[in-house]
């Protein structure tokens, strides 16, 4: 609750126990000011760490590379290597990769930091839900990354096929892990939409019931969203993102309704 006509706030250990307390929008700014800086530097640490576990993603995320090589020794041009074709393509592939390393690995303190800012303005019976919000929100993360890392080297399979018998891969890392890392980061995103669905619902701004009479646009949507923000626009990470997509919002109607009741 926001104060804006200059009256006294409630003091935050005088307000009603089950009711939200009282806050000025000076309070307001303060408070997303500090779990704003929170949030960069727990994206500042994790870059860091990230930079350090570099050599060892590298090799993870190069490997569904030199498998498809591995299987198709006519298209292995570059020993299953990526090629570099600038002299800072490496420095500023390391530094992207770190980047990437850092939203997934502070993606929790992150969601934490969300929710210690809205909780003030919810209900008691509301914030029980801490825990259940920020663990969901981490597990579908995971699922969404752990599905992008199953699917894609499908995915890069499918491009390296489709182009053609006379045209062999030849990738600069740039491309490449941008690419694998771009799609992990976009599944996790989109996996964790159905932990906002339930928590509209549970502030009241929508409903199961809304949600059940909007299914067949919200059908028509997530599918366009899916076929848009896929990153390689290939029919197994658009089927990947479209069909969990689906059930999940199935599954924040039904949340809903149990939470409810």
């Amino acid at each position: 609750m926001t104060v804006l006509d200059g009256s006294p706030p409630i003091a935050a250990g005088l307000s009603d126990g089950n009711a939200p307390a009282a806050m000025t929008l000076t309070q307001h700014l303060t408070e997303l000011r500090r779990r704003l800086i929170v949030c960069v530097l727990a994206l500042t640490a994790m870059t860091i760490a990230g930079w350090f576990l570099y050599n060892h993603v590298l090799s993870f995320m190069i490997t569904p590379y030199r498998d498809f090589l591995h299987h198709h020794p006519q298209k292995d041009i570059s020993g299953g290597n990526l090629v570099t074709t600038g002299p800072l393509e490496g420095f500023t592939t390391r530094l992207t990769i770190s980047a990437y390393l850092g939203v997934v690995l502070a993606a929790p303190v992150c969601l934490w930091q969300f929710w210690r800012f809205v909780m003030p303005g919810l209900h008691k019976s509301e914030r029980r839900y801490a825990g259940p919000f920020i663990g969901s929100a981490v597990t579908l993360f995971a699922l969404g990354v752990t599905t992008a890392v199953i699917v894609f080297p499908k995915a890069i399979a499918w491009m390296i096929t489709v182009s053609g018998n006379g045209i062999v891969p030849l990738f600069s890392p740039s491309k490449y892990l941008g690419q694998y890392a771009l799609c992990c980061v976009i599944f996790g995103a989109a996996f964790t939409y159905p932990v906002i669905l339930v928590f509209l619902q549970l502030v009241g701004v929508l409903s199961s019931a809304k949600l059940r009479a909007w299914r067949r646009y919200a059908i028509v949507v997530i599918v366009a969203v899916a076929a848009v923000i896929t990153p390689s626009n290939d029919p197994f990470s658009f089927t990947a993102m479209a069909v969990p997509l689906l059930v999940l919002y199935e599954g924040s109607i039904l949340v809903g309704r149990l939470l409810h009741k």
